[in-house]
């Protein structure tokens, strides 16, 4: 036949002309699976059809939007061109082969009842005449189902279609289905083209299931190959697959068939055979709370799972079907967002050392994950010093004692420890540090920052980036890998001077306006601080600049809203020109972009080194230029000066109705406050000014020991322990020269060792650290103000946060764990985020509303987010835990609550 294929006949090898799905179970059939019958209805037939009925250009013209399109585009589209599958006609020749091979498919045992009357498969039920072969229509697209992308449910799928007429309607609205909105939105960000795609049909016998589900053969929630997931409910599968049905989860050991653990669901509802289609009907009592899938059954099934992943190579998602005592295999498909291996969650919090306080604060705020092991060695010293060194300063010498304070890590987590007896010593001496912060002594304070402080982290920078890295010796980049990071940590706590100083200054107006001030229709406090520059609005104001100037260079616009953005940030980091754009073009835009990344790149996102900057993965950066080039998003010049003419006039309106006594002390507070604040998001910006270098210098050492067979990739450097590469580096493993000093070995020395800690590392992120360790009730209920995160027992549908930018919005969450996340935000979304630095700030100009885990009406996120006149709830402790990307809330800013949106029942 030339339209229908066997699935014995099609292998991994024909997804051109069977698609991702029919590929795949022609597979299964060959390695001797149980599939239950069926075939395949080729490409071919599908562009035949396409072309007898005229349609190729018109879908083409249709699907040709543009990459600024929007998601009622696509809606529009779609509806366009499925409407003209529905006006064609499946020409003889096909129809032919159709009826021939299902015919010869013959009734299927315990196939379900004879049909009767009821809506066409278009409705998403089966069609039939008599007791011919029930089967299951599905899409087999020829982008579906590959390890690189997976467009599981991206086309439609019917159910318990019966007799030849049916099964043609089927069949031309399985085609259509490649036109649906969701699947040319998801071609479109993959960067496939509308003309490189066909759809192949898989019919399938099918059988009455007494029980069904989905099996994944490496756990999707931990990402640990060794394990196999079944879910599993009564009745047919397609329930389980679409999420409508609660499933029993069971997880079993792949090498042995054990199983771990299980959770029996109670199953209320199961779907089964109608006349036509399926439907869903009450499972009977006695096996509302009985396991699907006894011990031993999960172990045949298991045993499935793990020859086929073997088979295939690749972990994957499998549909099964059970009847009687016998499993089938419906389908199987590679998992491709599969997470990589994590370890156990931490349980236990006990503290390393004694007769101390530990706290997640001050600098901690900026390492809201698991410390890498290497910078968790180096940054404990580190800051060590550089608070010694400060506390001497502010306190007098020999105020601290060794082993007074410190920053360990507690199941990976960073900890502010003090000695409760330094606790003590230094709450005595505390006015006179206060009279010192103030007056900017000790270096400390806006005036020690300007002058000492940021001067001299600058020094060191360009001091080490006038020694070019590959020259050093491994020596020389240890020692400047520690020099940059101590800098930094004594520029760290200079800036955590001035935060105080911001603080006071903010609070201080607040309460007199409000108390003395502030009448019925009178602006908030927060208004006469707006308007003003500072180093993450000024980045924004060039990345908005440089978005418009592009737009004045014909073709520029177009080709890089047209080129992947990983495609751009590659070309940017390797000096090479993106296979997708014009090199003249590519050489005006690449020079531009270098020097807003030369100059705006050090911002961290997490202070932790492993993690890159924007000049090391401008990512995030594309995508925000990106939305400028779309014409969405306001123009921040216009945005501050317009704020800037509303302070202005409310302060003008303010002082002319004011006694002179009492505008003498407002004029006075208020120029404290506004001279303060942007000083303390400009030094805040800075912190990371040495991180490009010394993550370039860290790389460098990873390129050598990677050489040198002690490591598999440079990358792999972070997760050393300090006492590995420094023992390398003195045994020259990371000689200037190309070494090989284990070349030949095989597996990299410490390839175990590292994957170990980063699966170690993974398991710890998802953990909850407490803000104060040990836990104590009484004390941590008297601290909880003076502490960035709120309860984490909060239960319920409102979460309760601190308001820090006033405003109410309802819309969906975007949850990002950090920069690796950010192209998932989607325009008008609700940025909720563990914690945002100055590095976050682009995205603030998509998000409809920002909510965090840490933070306060003072920290950064406050400060941005009400300069770009969007509500804000921070410090909710357990908003990325309660809340999920897509879900509906509702953020009020000024009661700094967070709502949970119950979906819609249809």
């Amino acid at each position: 036949m030339d339209y229908i294929d066997d699935f014995s006949e099609v292998g991994r090898s024909d997804v051109p002309t069977a698609g991702g799905k029919g590929a795949g179970l022609g597979e299964l059939v060959r390695a001797g699976f149980p599939v239950p019958p069926g075939f395949l209805l080729n490409t071919a037939a599908y562009e035949l059809f396409v072309h007898s009925n005229e349609l190729a250009e018109r879908i083409q013209e249709y699907a040709a939007l543009p990459p600024s399109a929007s998601a009622q585009d696509y809606e529009d589209a779609s509806a366009r061109i499925r409407g003209l599958f529905a006006g064609g006609m499946i020409p003889e020749a096909i129809a032919a082969e159709l009826r021939a091979a299902y015919h010869q498919l013959g009734p299927a045992p315990d196939s379900g009842p004879a049909p009767d009357s009821g809506p066409g498969p278009g409705e998403g039920a089966g069609l039939g005449e008599g007791t011919e072969p029930a089967v299951a229509v599905r899409s087999s697209a020829t982008a579906e189902d590959l390890a690189s992308a997976s467009f599981a449910g991206q086309q439609d799928t019917f159910l318990n279609v019966r007799g030849a007429d049916a099964l043609m309607e089927a069949v031309i609205t399985c085609w259509s289905s490649l036109w649906t909105s969701r699947a040319m939105a998801y071609r479109s960000r993959e960067g496939i083209r509308p003309d490189q795609v066909r759809l192949a049909v898989v019919v399938q016998q099918m059988v009455d299931a007494d029980a069904a589900g989905v099996m994944f053969t490496a756990n999707p929630a931990t990402g640990r190959r060794d394990q196999i997931v079944i879910g599993a409910a009564w009745g047919l599968g397609e329930s389980v697959v679409s999420g409508a049905v609660s499933t029993d989860d069971v997880v079993v050991e792949a090498a042995t068939g054990t199983v771990v653990s299980r959770r029996t669901a109670d199953k209320e509802v199961m779907t089964v055979y109608a006349g036509r289609g399926t439907r869903e009907e009450p499972v009977p009592a006695f096996r509302r709370h009985q396991p699907v899938l006894d011990d031993a059954a999960a172990a045949t099934l298991a045993g499935y799972g793990a020859r086929i992943a073997r088979h295939f190579g690749s972990p994957q998602d499998i549909e099964w079907a059970l009847v009687g005592n016998e499993f089938f295999i419906l389908q199987s498909r590679p998992i491709t967002a599969l997470p990589e291996p994590a370890g156990e969650t931490p349980r236990d919090w006990s503290v390393p050392y004694p007769k101390g306080l530990y706290f997640r604060a001050s600098i901690v705020e900026q390492l809201p994950d698991p410390l890498s092991p290497l910078f968790a060695d180096l940054i404990d010293g580190s800051v060590s010093r550089s608070l010694n060194a400060l506390m001497d300063e502010a306190f007098g010498k020999s105020s601290l004692r060794t082993g007074d304070l410190g920053l360990p890590a507690i199941n990976g987590y960073a900890y502010y420890y003090y000695r409760t007896a330094a606790l003590w010593r230094l709450m005595g001496k505390t006015p006179a540090a206060v009279r010192a912060l103030i007056r900017g002594e000790a270096h400390m304070g806006i005036q020690g920052w300007r002058d000492y402080s940021h001067p001299r982290y600058v020094r060191v920078v360009e001091s080490w980036s006038a020694k070019p890295v590959a020259d050093l010796t491994g020596q020389e980049l240890l020692e400047g890998v520690s020099a940059l990071l101590d800098a930094g940590t004594v520029y760290y706590t200079a800036v955590q001077s001035i935060i105080p100083v911001a603080t006071s200054s903010e609070l201080a107006f607040q309460k007199f306006y409000d108390r003395f001030v502030r009448q019925d229709g009178d602006p908030t406090a927060p208004a006469f601080l707006l308007g003003y520059d500072s180093e993450p609005i000024r980045a924004e104001k060039a990345l908005f600049d440089l978005a418009r100037w592009s737009r004045t260079v014909p073709g520029l616009a177009e080709a890089i809203l047209g080129t992947p953005t990983k495609s751009l940030a590659r070309a940017q980091a390797s000096g090479t020109t993106p296979e997708e754009m014009d090199p003249g073009l590519w050489g005006q835009w690449q020079h531009r972009f270098q020097l807003h990344l030369d100059h705006y790149g050090h911002t961290v996102y997490n202070l932790d080194f492993v993690n890159p900057v924007p000049a090391d993965d401008p990512s995030p950066l594309l995508d925000t230029l990106k939305f400028y080039l779309r014409g969405q998003g306001n123009d921040p010049h216009r945005r501050q000066a317009l704020a800037a003419g509303r302070r202005e006039d409310s302060t003008e309106t303010i002082l002319s109705r004011l006694h002179p006594a009492r505008r003498s002390v407002f004029v006075r507070l208020l120029r404290w406050a506004q001279g303060a604040a942007p000083i303390r998001e400009d030094a805040l910006a800075d912190v990371g000014l040495g991180w490009p270098l010394m993550r370039r210098m860290l790389r460098e050492l990873g390129h050598r020991l990677a050489a040198a067979g002690l490591i598999a990739e440079p990358g792999d450097v972070f997760w050393l322990r300090y006492g590995e590469l420094s023992s390398a580096v003195e045994f020259g493993l990371a000689a200037a020269s190309s070494p090989a000093a284990i070349t030949g070995a095989g597996r990299p020395v410490l390839a175990e060792a590292v994957a170990e800690r980063k699966m170690r590392w993974r398991g710890q992120r998802n953990a909850s650290p407490p803000q104060m360790l040990p836990e104590i009730r009484w004390l941590q209920k008297s601290l909880a103000g003076m502490m960035p995160e709120g309860s984490q027992d909060q239960e319920g549908n409102t979460i309760k946060g601190v308001g820090a930018s006033q405003g109410r919005v309802s819309a969906p969450a975007r949850v990002l764990a950090g920069p690796e996340d950010f192209s998932r935000m989607q325009p008008g979304e609700v940025l909720v985020a563990r914690i945002t630095t100055p590095a976050w700030t682009p995205l603030f100009a998509m998000a409809s509303a920002v909510v965090t885990d840490v933070g306060g009406p003072l920290s950064h996120g406050s400060i941005v987010a009400r300069e770009y006149g969007i509500p804000a709830v921070l410090g909710t402790g357990v908003a990325t835990r309660r809340i999920a990307s897509g879900q509906q809330i509702e953020v009020d800013g000024g009661a700094g609550t967070v709502t949970l949106v119950p979906a819609a029942r249809g």
